[in-house]
């Protein structure tokens, strides 16, 4: 009876927990919609356009768990702070062209005199339960108070380390328009942003947003959801036409074919911003290796790899800078000019010729 009683009392509470709003809230109404109309959603869900499995062949829950418990690499955690630079983005010189990477997948862009931030994570955590996902030592040295005003938000899904619901509280005051995927916008609706300027495309659809600017919505093969549902939001890349540049902007996604038809239809990209991290042989299919990494950037046409999506959380069982060494060592094999700056570290759209420091090399 005490056991049973005890079993109660924590679903009740996780009940109770998974309704805070953090968790965000699931498309209804005219979107609901919408979503149910379209080509991508089937029985419930959005669809890859491969088969994904969730786990690759010869993968289960058992043994993904045991590698995680007790199968971790043992500098699955930096043992010192990373190094990083404080740059003043307040007061950039407008005329720059630059990226600017925060660790993991978050990152700002000024160009041809606009501002741009992709996926901000800056609470600390990338969790529903901080405990769990905190930053390593010297990744997180930006808060949302450093920003300017934002001309262009994008979000490339829902989850928890690409969606923060502190950030986005704290940033909605200086956030001129938001671009994610369709669905998605539920959760920043519910969060009290004017539904007035968020564009919310599926795939292949595009959004002008004026003076010279594009973005097209284009597949990812990964999942979505910040609850136990997944898969009511689709997950998407974008891609991002300046007056001066073509850039990638890559959510998560595991390696096929829809790299090189974006590559045909959109390419060649100036930039291609690829996640390489967090990945393993068991969960294959929703995150690319490093090496295939480089492979979607020359599918598609990419002139320069960013890799991004490591060196701030540990949600795999990899060393730390596993991801950064592969990507880079594959990179030098296929001739890809790649592009590694510390966290902080102002990257020049205009400069194809800088050379970046191995920041990571002598780190534990």
């Amino acid at each position: 009876m005490i056991f049973i009683i005890v079993v109660a009392l924590v679903i009740a509470a996780t009940i109770i927990f998974m309704q805070s709003p953090k968790f965000g809230k699931k498309p209804s109404g005219s979107r609901l919609i919408k979503i149910q109309n379209a080509v991508n959603y089937k029985d419930g869900q959005f669809m890859n356009q491969s088969f994904t499995p969730d786990l690759a062949e010869g993968a289960t829950y058992t043994k993904v768990l045991t590698k995680f418990f007790f199968g971790k690499d043992k500098r699955n955690k930096p043992a010192q702070p990373l190094p990083s630079q404080q740059t003043d983005l307040k007061n950039l010189d407008p005329a720059e062209n630059v990226v600017v990477w925060f660790g993991h997948s978050s990152y700002f862009i000024q160009a041809d005199g606009k501002t741009m931030l992709v996926d901000p994570v800056f609470s600390g955590s990338a969790s529903p339960i901080p405990a769990t996902t905190r930053a390593f030592a010297g990744a997180d040295v930006y808060t949302a108070d450093d920003f300017p005003n934002i001309d262009y938000l994008f979000i490339s899904h829902d989850h928890w380390d690409h969606l923060d619901y502190q950030t986005v509280l704290k940033l909605k005051p200086k956030v001129g328009r938001v671009i994610t995927g369709l669905g998605t916008a539920e959760h920043l609706e519910y969060w009290g942003y004017n539904p007035a300027i968020i564009s919310e495309p599926n795939w292949n659809e595009a959004v002008n947003l004026n003076n010279g600017f594009m973005v097209h919505a284009v597949p990812g093969r990964h999942f979505s959801g910040r609850s136990i549902k997944r898969n009511q939001a689709v997950w998407a890349a974008f891609v991002l036409q300046t007056p001066s540049f073509k850039l990638f902007l890559g959510g998560d996604s595991g390696y096929d074919h829809h790299f090189k038809t974006i590559g045909q239809e959109h390419g060649p990209f100036d930039l291609a911003i690829l996640e390489c991290g967090q990945y393993n042989e068991y969960w294959k299919y929703i995150h690319m290796m490093p090496e295939e990494v480089v492979t979607a950037a020359q599918d598609l046409g990419a002139k320069r790899l960013m890799p991004v999506h490591h060196s701030k959380f540990a949600l795999s069982v990899h060393a730390w800078d596993e991801p950064i060494i592969r990507v880079t060592t594959e990179a030098a094999k296929q001739a890809m000019p790649i592009v590694t700056p510390m966290i902080g570290e102002k990257v020049n759209l205009n400069n194809t010729n800088y050379v970046f420091s191995k920041w990571w090399e002598g780190l534990k």
